[in-house]
This record gives C-alpha cells, sequence and structure tokens, in this order.
C-alpha cells in the first residue's frame, strides 16, 4: 500500500539510459506482488505449473531482470524480514481485502465475466514463504545479489542508498524516502506498456526518478516533518488522521513543531503510539550484513528450477539464459560480465 504522497512529491521521467551501470536495491517484495498480479491468463488465473504452484512471480522476476541487466541496471534485491509490531493490522487487513477479492474473482468466473475476473484476480495474489524461498533461489543461480532485511525491506534498501553501496531504492511506494533514501527510482519492474484498469487502452510506463533533497527544498521542511506527514495520512503503521490529505498536512507540519501540537491543534486523539510509528522511519531496523556481489550465472541451477521443478519452457528458458549470460552493464568500455563481479 506504502504512503500516498504521490500529490505532493516532485518527480521527473528518467530515460533508462541514465541507469546503466548503476546498482539500484529493489524492494524483493514490491516486485513480486507486481508480477503475481500482472502475469495472468485472460480470464485472471496465475501462471502455474503442472502441480498447480503458482509460477508467475518466477517469471516475472526471471525475464524482467535479464530485461534489466541487458539494459545496463545492477539490480539488487532486498528481502523483508520480521515486519514491525505496529503492522499486523495492516497485514490483517491486506489479508481480508484478497480474501474478499477471491471471492469476487471466482463468482465473476462463474458469470463468465472474463474483465470482471482478471480485475478481480489482480487483488487476489498472495505471496508465501515457499514462492519467497524459490524466489531466492532462482536470483542466487542467476548470480544476481540479493539482501535479507532484518524487518522492512524498504527501509534496508533505503540505509543501503544513504551509505552508497547501491545508487538507488527501487519500489513503486513513496516509504522510502521516509525512510531516507537520498533516491527513489519507481516503475521500474513495470517499465514497458501497462494496461488501464477497466480498459483496453495500454500506455507507455517510463521510470520515474525521485530525489529526497528536491521533495524536501520544494515542501520547505525536513525529513523528519515528512515522516509527520506520513503518519497524518497514514502508513503501514498506523491509520490515517480523519478529514487529513497530503496538502492539508503539509501545512500543519509547516505550522506547528511537533506533531503532538498538531493533534491538539485540529483536536485529534491519536489511538496508536505515533513515536513509535516514527522511530521506525528514522531509527529503522537495518544490518550491515550484506556483500553486494554479482556472478555468473549458473545454467544447470537455473534449468533445475524452472525446467524440471515447475515446467518453464526448456526452449524459452534456453533462450534466456543466454541472454543473462551475454548481459553487459552497457556502459563505456565494460563488455563482459567480468564488469559487474565484486
Amino acid at each position: 500500500m506504502g504512503v500516498a504522497l504521490g500529490d505532493i512529491i516532485p518527480r521527473h521521467d528518467i530515460p533508462l539510459d541514465e541507469l546503466r551501470a548503476k546498482k539500484i536495491a529493489l524492494d524483493a517484495y514490491n516486485a513480486l506482488y507486481q508480477f503475481l498480479s500482472a502475469i495472468r491468463q485472460p480470464d485472471g488465473t496465475p501462471l502455474m505449473d503442472r502441480k498447480g504452484r503458482i509460477t508467475s512471480h518466477l517469471s516475472g522476476l526471471f525475464y524482467r531482470t535479464i530485461k534489466l541487466m541487458e539494459l545496463g541496471v545492477q539490480p539488487v534485491y532486498v528481502f523483508d524480514g520480521t515486519p514491525p509490531e505496529l503492522k499486523m493490522r495492516t497485514i490483517e487487513q491486506r489479508k481480508a481485502a484478497r480474501e474478499e477479492a477471491e471471492r469476487k474473482w471466482e463468482e465473476a468466473l462463474e458469470k463468465g465475466d472474463i474483465e470482471e475476473a482478471r480485475k478481480y484476480a489482480q487483488a487476489a495474489h498472495r505471496l508465501t514463504k515457499e514462492m519467497v524461498e524459490d524466489a531466492k533461489r532462482l536470483l542466487d543461480a542467476m548470480g544476481v545479489p540479493y539482501v535479507q532485511a532484518p524487518s522492512e525491506g524498504e527501509a534496508q534498501a533505503a540505509y543501503m542508498a544513504a551509505k552508497g553501496d547501491v545508487w538507488a531504492s527501487g519500489s513503486q511506494d513513496y516509504d522510502s524516502l521516509l525512510f531516507g533514501t537520498p533516491r527513489l527510482i519507481r516503475n521500474l519492474t513495470i517499465v514497458g506498456k501497462r494496461k488501464l484498469p477497466g480498459k483496453d487502452v495500454y500506455v507507455d510506463v517510463p521510470p520515474e526518478k525521485v530525489e529526497l533533497e528536491e521533495v524536501l527544498r520544494t515542501l520547505g521542511i525536513d525529513r523528519r516533518k515528512l515522516v509527520w506527514i506520513g503518519i497524518l495520512i497514514g502508513t503501514d503503521f498506523n491509520e490515517k488522521v480523519p478529514g487529513i490529505g497530503p496538502k492539508r498536512a503539509l501545512a500543519l507540519v509547516k505550522e506547528y513543531d511537533s506533531l503532538e501540537e498538531i493533534f491538539k491543534a485540529i483536536g485529534y486523539r491519536p489511538n496508536f503510539d505515533w513515536i513509535a510509528v516514527e522511530r521506525i522511519f528514522l531509527e529503522p531496523d537495518v544490518t550491515d550484513d550484506y556483500r553486494i556481489a554479482f556472478r555468473r550465472p549458473d545454467r544447470e541451477k537455473i534449468f533445475e528450477i524452472l525446467v524440471e521443478e515447475h515446467d518453464f519452457s526448456p526452449e524459452r528458458v534456453e533462450r534466456a539464459v543466454q541472454r543473462l549470460e551475454e548481459a553487459t552493464p552497457a556502459s563505456g568500455a565494460q563488455t563482459s560480465l567480468d564488469a559487474w563481479f565484486g
């Protein structure tokens, strides 16, 4: 879900050429959910192997990662760890929403309403521990690095970007800015043609760049007040304050010197620990225990996971592996995979 800051955040399209030879820490769960949502049959049924196991996430991860590498992007996936206790309410709400979407999907299938079925199916996807482990195994076989965060993946990615170990965070959500990433790249895993909801219309989706420094300068606030805006309009860790949108929240944080003063001024009594929410963003649980290094792909292991275990087409996987082996950072004189290895 993320924090709904889009209305006040300056952002700019960025040519893919500008991302060449740059390491980007991708929010793995964010990307996998996108693949599960988008890669489906016309009636919304996800891709599955002959044992009925969903493979949409593996298909998206495999082919999209190769495409990014061919463009010269150096993806580093960051996986969520144990969620903060304050996130449990949001997790339960999402679970209930998925179950409701599944019910409506089944009803639409029974009625033969394919368009309606696909719409609800895209909201019914769920990511299991087994799917996450398969994704990690595939990345390992591809020689693409991933990092296991102790808690929020976006927080870990932001920390890595702030340290300079990666150039940017990659996510659809603006939470990365609250966690302090100096640079956020959006739309990276969905670049290309995208179907508009409920319409047979496709539009181009270019990557977007958001600079934290520009955001704070444009809004005339510091990062702590950006976090306050998030808390006022709702985060994954607290419900929004009724009647407060991004523009009103911005005005309030510029007028008052503390959240406590803001709550008092608008006559609101928070039913959540706003100090703990603020701490999640300003003092996140992150780790230095990671190493970012690309390795040569293990062709045999890739075939084992995709073809032998999950019934992918051997011919398609073979062609993709060749592309993976030939992929380069496409930057200057770098002309081989050796340029990737650290």
